[in-house]
């Protein structure tokens, strides 16, 4: 009976390591949104070497830290030459998937906003912003990018989303993750940002997530500086991917060794 139950548990445990994790999450360089200038700079300027030397600041602090800031004035400048400028890497990312990110989103920036004064691009796992007019530190809340899903599949769904959404408000954090039930939320503000403006741009997007998508399953505010987000645990999105990680991934593994405790004890 001992070597039955010993052979099925080492069974069990050889399936769990081969099966695959849940689905991933939809990758860390998925675009979200993009915004250029109106005005444009001459290629060969000091600008264009000022843009150009601000972008390779950040990509190469992005091999340490997950945010920085940059003012960048090269010798020969002027100050309508400066470039200022942000990296924002998602609280959750790896420096190697931070550094992956940021790189993307500052090649991108060079093809869709080229020759232009300013550009942000957000993808899934960082946001990437240089301009000629300093925006470092400022409180801006405009709305950049807002989206809500289909109607929730049950009420549970509200439920949860007004548990997280309240949890994400009162959080103190710059990032801040949490789930209830069958939904997960996360939020983040750019850190250049101090934390009572943190704390103002997350009301407003979080506010606007209640208010616009009370009803969906799933839901996301983009505002300059900062963005909040909820979804029903398991949802994809048109591309089969979900918007965003699952959290407490460890719940199978955890299954796993209860059960075999549990089997463990009955012996």
């Amino acid at each position: 009976m001992m070597e039955v139950l010993f052979l099925l548990l080492l069974t069990l445990f050889s399936i769990h390591m081969i099966v695959p994790p849940p689905a991933a999450a939809a990758a860390h360089t998925d675009s979200i949104y993009t915004s250029c200038s109106r005005t444009r700079f001459n290629p060969g300027t000091v600008y264009e070497s000022n843009v150009n030397s601000a972008l390779t600041s950040l990509v190469n602090s992005a091999n340490s830290v997950n945010f920085n800031k940059f003012k960048t004035s090269l010798p020969g400048s002027t100050e309508p030459d400066v470039v200022y400028s942000l990296y924002q890497c998602r609280g959750d990312l790896s420096v190697p998937d931070c550094r992956t990110c940021v790189a993307a989103a500052v090649s991108r920036l060079g093809s869709l906003c080229q020759d232009t004064s300013g550009g942000s691009l957000q993808l899934e796992g960082c946001l990437v912003r240089y301009d000629n007019v300093s925006f470092l530190g400022a409180a801006e809340d405009a709305v950049s990018l807002q989206k809500c899903g289909p109607t929730a599949s049950s009420g549970d769904v509200v439920t949860g989303r007004e548990a997280v959404l309240t949890y994400l408000t009162e959080g103190g954090q710059y990032f801040r993750v949490g789930g209830y039930g069958r939904v997960q939320g996360m939020a983040q503000c750019t850190q250049d940002v101090d934390p009572q403006k943190c704390q103002d741009c997350l009301r407003k997007a979080i506010d606007g997530l209640g208010s616009t998508c009370g009803s969906a399953s799933w839901g996301y505010v983009y505002l300059s500086k900062c963005y909040a987000r909820f979804s029903e645990r398991g949802f994809s999105t048109k591309s089969g991917k979900p918007p965003f990680p699952r959290l407490a991934r460890w719940s199978s593994s955890a299954s796993t060794v209860c059960g075999f405790l549990f089997i463990l004890g009955f012996l």
